[in-house]
């Protein structure tokens, strides 16, 4: 069994991992990246952006559909294959790794493609096809590992050829019809993509609500977005078997009440298996769900984590966001610590769905006192001009004896870029009087700001 000492070993390439370790190799570490799958992570190839490229070829026959309404007439036929194209030629090279290689190892770094796993104090063994490697390394152990799609325990369902996100994303053709199991984000991304190229789509949510950890203003309106583009919404209700044949799915809901499709795509979360990463060596428990950390990564003596495993976000940029701070931290200057109040996350819908901070329910069980406002998009002027299109809703939650926000939900036509005001004004705690003062150009989206700030002071 090869041993070699290094520096640093990253488990896990995905965007944070390889951003740490690229980072330690520029700084002239010895430093092994790790990773059993593509270097990169989920997010280049089968999520973060072959799936905006889905939501944009999506989003260009929505618009055409709008033009009778706004402009003239307009013939719009569906075809799959240019996004099909776009996705393997464009996103992630017939799903090939090798530029992300060359691109990490231009930094010094070595790539190592196996299965890391932790073996000891300061140990990591990795099975490569080649057989196992030992790694020790003498300053820092990076844990990064990533999340796979979780498959419920639903009975008969293992036994079908359904779909997770990867195979959605490697689709060159679409099935008429599908059931999209869950009504989380991915979920909603998918389900709006699927409808509007033509295929008849259900969706199938345990929980009383779509988005339900969000706000049910925000809910309830991507929810009547849904229903008018023909989707089929069904929340408060599980799949309990599932059954395939004759080329088509069959969920048995515990309603009673039955829905078929030619495809189920299964979008009910993600989870990471710390029993293969191994952090029982360190003395981390391997049933948990998540890896605790302190404000700087680190998650015990010489190993740090960072990404999905922690629990502050499944998102690319909390990953590299806590990337930035464990590198700082190995090279020994540690004076960023990690502040998950203004943590964006956007849903990538029509209109989109993006918040941060504190929901309402939250902030009172957290026992802020609170005060809410409202407003709709359709009332704002350009929410006005916009028409077609133009649904959402701003929703604002502050803190009355501190004057200040806690937390934002936007829904609207690029709500994820009027977030960022809110990013701001969370992060840095500005006061809400300080923003009701600021000047909001007209007529802009962002401008339905002013109005919900107006709401928090009269």
């Amino acid at each position: 069994m090869a041993e070699d000492e290094v520096d640093a070993v990253v488990v896990g390439m995905g965007p944070g991992g390889e951003d740490v370790a690229g980072r330690l190799a520029t700084a002239g570490l010895s430093v092994v990246g790790v990773d059993n799958r593509l270097l990169g992570g989920e997010c280049p190839y089968y999520a973060c952006i072959p799936t905006k490229m889905m939501v944009r070829g999506a989003g260009a026959l929505a618009e055409a559909g709008r033009v009778p309404l706004l402009a003239g007439t307009a013939s719009v036929q569906p075809d799959w294959t240019p996004v099909a194209d776009r996705i393997r030629d464009e996103a992630t090279s017939g799903w090939d790794d090798q530029a992300a290689v060359r691109r990490f190892e231009a930094t010094g770094g070595r790539f190592v493609r196996g299965l890391g796993r932790l073996t000891g104090s300061g140990e990591v063994t990795v099975a490569t096809a080649e057989g196992e490697r030992v790694f020790r390394p003498r300053r820092a152990i990076v844990l990064n590992p990533g999340t796979e799609p979780t498959v419920p325990p639903i009975d008969g369902l293992r036994d079908t050829p359904f779909w997770t996100n990867r195979e959605a994303v490697r689709a060159r053709s679409l099935p008429g019809s599908i059931v999209v199991l869950g009504a989380g984000p991915v979920g909603l991304e998918f389900a709006q993509v699927f409808a509007r190229f033509g295929v008849d789509t259900t969706m199938v949510e345990a929980a009383p609500r779509v988005l339900s950890v969000g706000e049910p203003e925000a809910s309830e309106s991507i929810t009547e977005v849904f229903t008018a583009e023909g989707i089929t919404v069904r929340t408060g209700t599980s799949a309990r078997r599932v059954r395939h044949r004759d080329g088509r799915f069959t969920l048995e809901l515990d309603s009673g009440e039955s829905v078929s499709a030619e495809q189920l795509l299964v979008a009910t979360g993600r989870h990471t298996d710390l029993t293969t990463l191994g952090v029982g060596a360190l003395g981390l428990d391997e049933t948990a769900n998540t890896i605790d950390v302190d404000e700087r990564m680190r998650a015990a003596d010489g190993v740090w984590a960072i990404g999905d495993v922690t629990g502050h976000g499944a998102y690319t940029h909390t990953s590299v966001y806590q990337a930035r701070i464990a590198t700082d931290d190995i090279l020994g200057d540690g004076a960023e610590t990690a502040d998950y109040r203004a943590m964006p996350a956007v849903a990538f819908t029509d209109p989109e769905v993006a918040s941060l901070g504190l929901t309402e329910d939250r902030a009172r069980q957290q026992g802020f006192p609170v005060r809410t406002a409202v407003t709709g998009i359709p009332s704002s002027a350009r929410g006005w001009i916009h028409k077609a299109g133009n649904e959402g809703v701003i929703k604002l939650v502050a803190d009355t004896d501190r004057d200040i926000l806690l937390g934002a939900t936007v829904v609207a036509p690029l709500g994820g870029e009027i977030l960022s005001a809110f990013t701001v004004a969370v992060h840095t705690q500005v006061h809400i009087a300080q923003l009701r003062r600021m000047i909001f150009a007209f007529p802009t989206f962002h401008r339905a700001i002013e109005a919900a700030l107006g709401q928090l002071v009269d």
